[in-house]
């Protein structure tokens, strides 16, 4: 973890779950941290419970409106030096296709994808001319394994997964390392606040991750992963950990899986 010590990483989705697990650790670990999410009033709750509080800021921002965010972070953060960005937040779905409002997919893409890609372009360009930098993004495995129920949380997490491979391919050599990590099954509150048919809330969990790992060591083998300089990482246990190898091998039998659960 000496890795972070006394850089500055920008992690979205910083108020609860894995963020929120990572924000410790970080801060444990020497960084300096830039806490986003869209309440200012959780985050600043978060920011005096980490170690050196002192050290760190809030930068509220909806990522449901991503081009908005980008630019109140450009005015905020000004000529901040961003070594790390980490891409966290994001938002899950639980609703059939047949039944899932278009406004819904697009509320899902704007915040699983192309908030990823409105902070991402804004570090981009500082880190590209300093030689330096790693960006982040906390994918899914469900970005390699379409499943029931997750139809637009799947499309967004398989999108964002090819636009850190080209970003990977066109920094490459240039200084600036680019690290997927796709979790599996976490235990966190990610299935309440996943988006129904209509845009509600599910708000309540369900077995698959209540079943998960804990937040904390997902967030613990994430930034090691991070520190390492990995490409991309799958974090999990059981059936979510294999299911990407299954994927790539056995095809067919995922898909049977899928269809039958």
């Amino acid at each position: 973890m000496t890795y972070y010590q006394g850089k500055t990483v920008w992690l979205t989705g910083a108020s609860s779950g894995i963020g929120l697990a990572m924000a410790k650790q970080l801060a444990d670990a020497g960084a300096h941290l830039i806490l986003t999410s869209r309440r200012a009033d959780a985050l600043e709750a978060v920011r005096q419970d980490l170690a050196h509080p002192e050290r760190h800021r809030v930068l509220a921002l909806d990522l449901s409106q991503p081009e908005q965010a980008a630019t109140t972070a450009a005015a905020e953060l000004g000529d901040q030096v961003i070594d790390i960005l980490i891409n966290n937040a994001g938002v899950s779905q639980r609703s059939l296709i047949l039944d899932t409002d278009m406004k819904v997919y697009r509320q899902l893409m704007e915040i699983d994808y192309f908030g990823v890609i409105a902070l991402t372009k804004l570090v981009l360009p500082r880190m590209l001319e300093r030689q330096s930098g790693h960006i982040v993004t906390v994918s899914s495995v469900a970005g390699k394994v379409g499943t029931k129920l997750r139809s637009g949380y799947n499309g967004a997490k398989f999108g964002v997964i090819g636009f850190m491979d080209s970003l990977r391919a066109e920094t490459y050599g240039k200084g600036v390392t680019v690290t997927s990590i796709l979790p599996g099954f976490i235990n966190t509150q990610v299935a309440h606040n996943s988006l129904t048919g209509d845009g509600s809330a599910l708000g309540h969990e369900d077995p698959d991750n209540a079943g998960g790992i804990s937040a904390e060591s997902c967030a613990a083998q994430s930034l090691q992963a991070i520190a390492k300089g990995k490409a991309e990482v799958v974090i999990g246990s059981g059936l979510s950990k294999l299911a990407p190898f299954l994927q790539r091998f056995f095809p067919g039998l995922v898909r049977n899986l899928v269809a039958k659960r």
